[in-house]
């Protein structure tokens, strides 16, 4: 199972190789692969132009010539997992180790070593979900109150923050993104090495990763994409010399690439070697050369770029620590003065002094970092966690992010900031964005929350061509009058896409059958409700890449409303005739827990008889992950505070395909169905939402609209269905040239149609936002299957803020005269569709 090596490459082609490589130009795969069998003077060459690459951006990062490390403790906090791999000494049974897993006063002690000689980092490393494999762990934690690894894994790095001030770094091994955003909390940096994407080393019997289900490089390159879009910063890396061809090797390291890219979060890459072990499948495999070692970082450095953070571990190398720094690294990772190395056990740490003045003798200063890296700590809001803030800046030195060397660590409470959630920042936009409008079309960060803009548009594909026939219109057109429901089975896909493309007659019929539908499931009159939009804050770091709402906190459009005056503006609304307020609010990081329960309390407080109906899924989700409780507790809890529906919003299209694309960080279609299922389970109603014409095309119409049919035949909770057409003019997407201008007339048509078709007998009440809409098309899709108006809103500042020009409020009478021209007429509803209270 040797990698080899590559046929030697002709003198000219290596020659024409180095020339680009010199020149700055970006290679390709093959191009990078040939550079890793560099001999000779080539291969000198290569670490010269790796490490000028390196030294250039170090010299932009502000340290130039500064190598840098983390002084930590290494916490093996359980050394059994569920899988196998070939070459693995960390990992044992259970009748090998005095308990499943470390206790937490065993924890608390390693740290608080770690902490009295200076150490910052405390590495947490443990085999994958144990629980899953071994009867043994599942007791331990069950006695303890654990759920799983992952849960007993957080309570330990909130012990090691309060105790002893040192700052986690969680390698857990394959994390999902609700458990990314769980730990976030607890932990100001993770990381997993991806090792390799060469899965044949996974599947194949005899392969290094056979039997290793978390070891399959399609999942692990999941995790690396789930952690950017919860902003965690993330080291990973690659394994070299466990059977891996070069092109393998390069294939993986254009794929962190790629990903890093895209999400800006990886803040490490360690190029690591494989070492035999004895007592290990592997034992009789060679181990890597160091040649080959400097090569790969060498290469790696010239494929990530000079802004990448490059590793090789010092205690893996032997003496060659010069060679290393040649090649382009500029970070030694952790290094413990207390615990070894478990992974390598062999391999002891290389004294600090040692490893400084090797650094000094290849003409580097050694500077101690944080387990953070300080382009990160320098960031601050959106990475690293308010509650973990404290604990990050008691270590580091605000000027350059590093630490503070002679700093000590002292445990402080793991917390959420002091003094509540006040108002700050423009409080009036919903008011002032129909005046002066917004202060600038875009957030002061736009070329960096989103990802890198080049790497977002290679995910879009474009929109098909119709390729519809007559007889499938025809066919579609039939079942849609006779069986409407059956246009959702996977059979009838092509008369079902025919329909979401129909135009001129065929969309006109589309629209008639739709209205006689319509009027057999809810009769003529047209509702509404008298309610009030709040949006209580509007910072957010998510990066979701449609929305224009959410601002930095330090951006000028930028707010947060205190309880009091969320609980005002309620109050507000009952006098005016509302009956319902809709709530709903960015990511705010700096917002407690607490203040979620407490908006509905304090509004009921206020207007007992009034229906609160807030906080989409995305905030459920992120809430429940930062109280460190599961979303049916947090649900559950929120019912007890007085919630009484949720918009069924963050929805966009329940297709990662899309969403990720669309959303950067938002929850996955997974979770959002989770959420609202979970939700009506407890009685909590929702509506539900379909934002289209972005990146999406109309077989993604269809497969939401099924995934919203399948969730109602389950729990029969949703009250309506809304579609919200995508409002292009201030969304960062479309600013960036990659989303389409919204959707055409012909879609609105279309997708309102075809919901009302599609939905039958499970949704009765199709909602058409005027907001987006305007009256006059909301006129017509009145006439084309909804039924509905949604809301007075009072306020509306989230499609103001993307450019919606339709103005955020309407009076009763308005709407009235909306229904009016419809030909019908207008009744008041309740939220869920009963008569107006």
């Amino acid at each position: 199972m040797s990698a080899g090596r590559s046929q030697p490459m002709s003198d000219s082609a290596m020659r024409r190789v180095l020339r680009r490589a010199s020149d700055g130009r970006p290679l390709d795969a093959d191009e990078a692969t040939t550079l890793l069998v560099a001999t000779g003077e080539s291969f000198d060459q290569l670490l010269r132009v790796a490490a000028g690459v390196r030294d250039a951006g170090l010299a932009d990062a502000g340290r130039p010539g500064v190598v840098t490390y983390s002084k930590k403790v290494f916490i093996p906090l359980t050394r059994l997992c569920r899988d196998r791999c070939h070459y693995c000494t960390f990992v044992t049974v259970p009748h090998r180790v005095p308990a499943p897993y470390l206790d937490r006063d065993e924890v608390v002690a390693i740290a608080r070593q770690g902490a009295q000689l200076g150490c910052k980092e405390a590495l947490f490393t443990l085999g994958d979900r144990p629980e899953e494999r071994w009867p043994q762990a599942r007791t331990w934690l069950a006695e303890r109150g654990y759920e799983s690894t992952l849960d007993y894994v957080r309570a330990a790095a909130i012990a090691v923050l309060e105790e002893t001030g040192l700052l986690p770094h969680l390698n857990p091994g394959v994390m999902s993104w609700a458990e990314l955003q769980r730990l976030k909390p607890v932990a100001p940096s993770m990381g997993m090495m991806l090792e390799t994407t060469a899965t044949r080393l996974w599947s194949e019997p005899g392969g290094p990763h056979y039997g290793s289900p978390d070891k399959e490089p399609a999942v692990r390159l999941r995790v690396l994409e789930d952690a950017g879009r919860v902003g965690v910063p993330f080291t990973t890396g690659i394994l070299i010399g466990i059977g891996e061809t070069p092109a393998e090797r390069v294939d993986a390291l254009f794929a962190i690439r790629r990903i890093a890219r895209e999400y800006g979060h990886i803040q490490e890459v360690i190029v690591q070697n494989f070492r035999a072990k004895p007592d290990t499948a592997m034992r009789g495999m060679p181990d890597a050369e160091l040649r080959d070692l400097a090569a790969t970082v060498a290469v790696a450095r010239l494929v990530l770029g000079p802004k990448a953070r490059i590793q090789a571990p010092p205690n893996l190398i032997d003496d060659e620590y010069a060679l290393l720094l040649r090649a382009g690294i500029d970070d030694w990772g952790g290094v413990s003065p207390l615990t070894p190395d478990h992974v390598n056990p062999e391999r002891p740490w290389p004294h600090i002094d040692e490893l400084a003045r090797r650094s000094a003798a290849a003409g580097f200063t050694l500077r101690e970092r944080l387990t953070v890296y300080p382009e990160y700590v320098q960031r601050g809001e959106g990475w690293i966690d308010p509650r973990v803030w404290g604990h990050v800046t008691a270590l580091a030195d605000p000027a350059t992010g590093l630490a503070v060397e002679a700093a000590r660590p002292a445990g402080q409470p793991w917390q959420e900031p002091d003094g509540g959630y006040a108002a700050a920042g423009r409080t009036d936009l919903f008011a002032t964005i129909d005046t002066t409008g917004r202060s600038a079309d875009r957030r002061g960060d736009f070329d960096s929350v989103y990802g890198d803009w080049a790497e977002v548009a290679k995910h879009v594909t474009a929109v098909p061509s119709s390729g519809r026939l007559e007889a499938d219109v025809t066919a579609g057109l039939r079942l849609a009058e006779s069986d409407p429901a059956a246009l959702l089975d996977p059979a009838r896909e092509r008369e079902a896409l025919a329909l979401f493309t129909a135009d001129g007659e065929a969309l006109d019929e589309l629209a008639r059958i739709a209205d006689d539908l319509r009027r057999d499931a809810v009769g003529d009159d047209i509702t509404y409700v008298v309610n009030r939009n709040i949006n209580f804050t509007n910072v957010c770091y998510v990066g979701c890449r449609f929305c224009a709402f959410a601002q930095r906190e330090r951006d000028a459009d930028a707010y947060r409303l205190s309880v009091e005056q969320v609980a005002d503006r309620a109050e507000e609304a009952w006098k005016l005739g509302a009956t319902e307020v809709c709530m709903q609010g960015g990511i705010d990081p700096k917002m407690p827990v607490s203040t979620y329960p407490e908006l509905i309390k304090t509004i009921k407080q206020r207007v007992p008889r009034i229906h609160v109906h807030a906080f989409s899924p995305m905030e459920i989700v992120t809430a429940a992950a930062k109280a460190g409780v599961s979303v049916r507790e947090w649900l559950t809890e929120l019912r007890a505070a007085g919630l009484d529906t949720i918009p069924g919003t963050a929805a966009e299209i329940l297709d990662d395909e899309v969403r990720w694309v669309l959303t950067k960080g938002k929850l996955p279609a997974a979770t959002w169905i989770e959420v609202v299922t979970t939700a009506h389970e407890l009685g909590i109603r929702s509506s539900s939402t379909m934002m289209y014409g972005h990146v999406d095309n109309p077989r993604h119409w269809l497969g939401h609209l099924r995934t919203l049919a399948r969730v109602q035949d389950r729990t029969g909770g949703f009250t309506e269905f809304v579609g919200l057409p995508f409002v292009h003019n201030n969304a960062p997407i479309y600013l960036a040239g990659i989303a389409r201008p919204g959707p055409t007339w012909r879609d609105n048509r279309a997708v309102h149609a075809m919901a009302r078709v599609l939905l039958h007998g499970r949704i009765a009440n199709i909602q058409c936002s005027w907001v987006k809409l305007g009256d006059s098309g909301t006129v017509a899709l009145l006439r084309g299957g909804a039924n509905d108006l949604g809301g007075t809103l009072m306020e509306e500042t989230i499609s103001r803020m993307a450019g919606s020009e339709h103005g955020s409020a309407r009076t009763i009478e308005q709407l009235r005269q909306i229904a009016a021209d419809a030909g019908r007429t207008a009744r008041q509803r309740s939220t869920t569709y009963a008569a107006a209270p």
